[in-house]
């Protein structure tokens, strides 16, 4: 059975850097919206504003998924993780999207004013930089992960429990994409005079951001209603069984995330050897000891296959 990464301060030290280039970049992005007016600007200050909130609810989203079980919690809470998760995402799609959309549509006929354009590329300079650099820890890990379990990141980075790296990244790779959209209305505005173009660029970034909440909120909606293990994980998990001594045959398996890399597994097996009752009960609790002690199991439960049943297959 593969082990998961030891992703633990890794994945913290990514949510701290995106929090400290948000915050520094919404606090120059903010001051260089009240100097030049642009409708653009405007929007990639409510862009990092809100990444800035997001990221504190992603700290809260790693330390209470890092809570152990308890009795009203017998599989941990990992899925709070999720849970705080889409409260980010439903943050910059409200906090963001729908104020950069609304705030340029409402500057596309609004009168002609003076921009000061040299602040305004030296902000987004500056956001760039900030933003690239929290972006590279992201894809830093994500790499690592993604070559763990021979994956490409793009695919990983969709596919991982991991919903705050998942977070992360989309929320860095937005924001470098929104300053070009935003320098490039500016630019626009400049060399035609319109500040309609200025207007546009704050609905681009609008309308980018939105894509990325919906991704991220449908994203963890999925692992919050059930998300099953991807095939290649679940062959993995269903090889260790079959090759363990004590096992003859799998005849069911079930693999359901309920946390950042933590598995609930339901699995049917028949042991090996005819022993009695009382034995083979002993033997499977001890089967399910060990499967437990396992670093992606957060809980796992085995029964006894029944008479007839066929073996699982995938």
């Amino acid at each position: 059975m593969p082990t998961p990464p030891d992703t633990g301060s890794a994945g913290l030290l990514t949510v701290l850097i995106a929090l400290a280039a948000n915050a520094l970049i919404a606090v120059a992005k903010t001051v260089a919206a009240a100097i030049t007016g642009s409708a653009s600007m405007v929007a990639e200050a409510a862009h990092s504003w809100a990444d800035t909130g997001n990221e504190v609810f992603l700290l809260v989203a790693e330390r209470r998924s890092e809570m152990p079980a308890d009795d009203a919690h017998p599989f941990g809470y990992g899925r709070a993780a999720y849970v705080w998760a889409m409260v980010a995402a439903f943050g910059l799609f409200t906090a963001g999207s729908v104020l950069s959309i609304s705030h340029g549509i409402g500057q596309l006929n609004a009168p002609e004013a003076e921009t000061n354009y040299l602040v305004a590329y030296l902000v987004l300079a500056i956001a760039f930089v900030l933003e690239g650099t929290s972006f590279l820890q992201a894809v830093r890990q994500t790499r690592h992960q993604a070559r763990h379990y021979g994956m490409r990141p793009l695919r990983f980075v969709m596919n991982t429990s991991e919903t705050t790296l998942r977070a992360v990244f989309f929320e860095d790779f937005s924001a470098l994409i929104g300053i070009l959209l935003a320098g490039g209305g500016i630019l626009a505005h400049e060399l035609t005079g319109n500040a309609m173009y200025d207007a546009i660029g704050s609905i681009l970034v609008g309308v980018l951001l939105g894509v990325v909440a919906l991704i991220l909120i449908m994203r963890n909606a999925q692992f919050l209603v059930g998300q099953a293990a991807r095939p290649a994980l679940r062959r993995q998990v269903l090889q260790s069984l079959r090759s363990h001594p004590d096992v003859d045959r799998v005849t069911f398996l079930h693999l359901e995330w309920v946390g950042p890399s933590k598995l609930f597994m339901v699995a049917a097996v028949d042991l090996s050897s005819d022993d009695r009752e009382s034995v083979l009960a002993v033997r499977l609790e001890e089967l399910e000891d060990q499967l437990n002690g396992h670093d992606l199991i957060e809980r796992c439960i085995l029964t006894l296959t029944g008479p007839g049943e066929k073996d699982v297959t995938a």
